[in-house]
């Protein structure tokens, strides 16, 4: 089968095209398909599956090139691997799903099947909780839903915090004022906030209190209505510190708990909150609990093979 595809702005083309063409090499690599260049546009010959795939991807491709952002190799890497996991309908849903952050003109876009139920369940839900490995995408996606409902003004203030469990009694031994003692413990949301909007707005939005990063033990006693509030690290938690944090939500609110349960630095034999959370709440209709897996790694293509490195050593520990 034969499929046409017209272009009417160059810089569209550029983009989607690449240096040298070579998103046009990955995609027909990834997808199976042949594809020439035409004088306004491409022909893609493939069988009738494959040429609906590619048309679907070209549309997700456009809406990220026409935010700004340069199509790369990855784009393409991810939405095949999508497209192969759901057959039909996945590349239009991970078009459907692009988070719009009009600050830096960009978007932000779910990669995977875990990641859209993710992005999904905290659209749909006040309380989501993203389990998973390093890397896929559980902080950078709940800080950009965060950013999008406050420029959308959907909520008045964004709240960031974290377990800053490895100081432990030793934070007041530690030198500076407050802020400099947990400052490497929250530099991480920082870094992701950075991330999505301009330096300049985040400091005035500090300043001003509609962002505020602090650690966990500050949330004791408060209420947060229209907030987006954001536990990271959740794993380094426990159960005393998580039905706290859980209980500060407020009216016109959302919460989302991220964490790998895999990697606490809880002393051992400590119950780690994260894990108890889903004990004692995973029953509630009301409350989300998204599993992301080593499929919805989305760094480096190494980080994928570390995760089941680890994962191959641990088994064999256990036997």
């Amino acid at each position: 089968m034969i499929l046409n595809l017209q272009f009417t702005d160059n810089r569209d083309i550029q983009s989607l095209f690449g240096r040298y063409d070579e998103n046009l090499k990955t995609i027909e690599r990834e997808f199976s398909v042949r594809i020439y260049r035409t004088q306004d546009g491409l022909r893609i010959d493939g069988s009738e599956e494959q040429t609906r795939q590619v048309n679907e991807l070209f549309d997700y491709l456009l809406g990220i090139a026409r935010s700004g952002r340069v199509v790369k190799k990855r784009d393409i890497v991810y939405a095949n691997r999508l497209a192969a996991d759901e057959k039909e309908g996945g590349l239009k849903r991970l078009a459907r799903e692009r988070i719009e952050l009009p600050v830096k003109g960009g978007l932000v876009t779910p990669k995977t099947r875990g990641q859209i139920e993710y992005v999904e369940a905290i659209k749909q839900h006040d309380i989501v909780f993203g389990i998973g490995p390093a890397g896929t995408g559980k902080t950078y996606l709940a800080m950009a839903m965060a950013v999008n409902a406050l420029k959308k003004g959907l909520v008045r203030r964004i709240i960031l915090t974290r377990p800053a469990v490895e100081a432990g009694e030793n934070l007041g031994f530690l030198p500076g004022e407050l802020e400099q003692k947990v400052m490497p413990y929250l530099r991480p949301l920082y870094d992701a906030l950075y991330e999505m909007l301009e330096a300049e707005m985040v400091e005035q939005y500090a300043q001003q209190g509609i962002v505020e990063v602090a650690p966990l033990a500050y949330m004791r006693g408060r209420t947060f209505n229209e907030s987006f509030v954001i536990l990271d690290e959740a794993q380094n938690s426990t159960p005393e510190q998580m039905k706290m944090f859980l209980t500060r939500l407020g009216f016109d609110s959302k919460t989302v708990v991220t964490g790998d349960v895999t990697q606490s630095d809880l002393p051992n034999g400590q119950t780690i909150g994260l894990i108890d959370a889903e004990r004692v709440l995973g029953h509630v209709e009301e409350i989300k609990f998204v599993h992301l897996t080593k499929e919805d790694t989305v760094r480096h293509e190494l980080v994928q093979k570390i995760i089941e490195a680890y994962d191959r050593e641990n088994k064999d520990r256990e036997k």
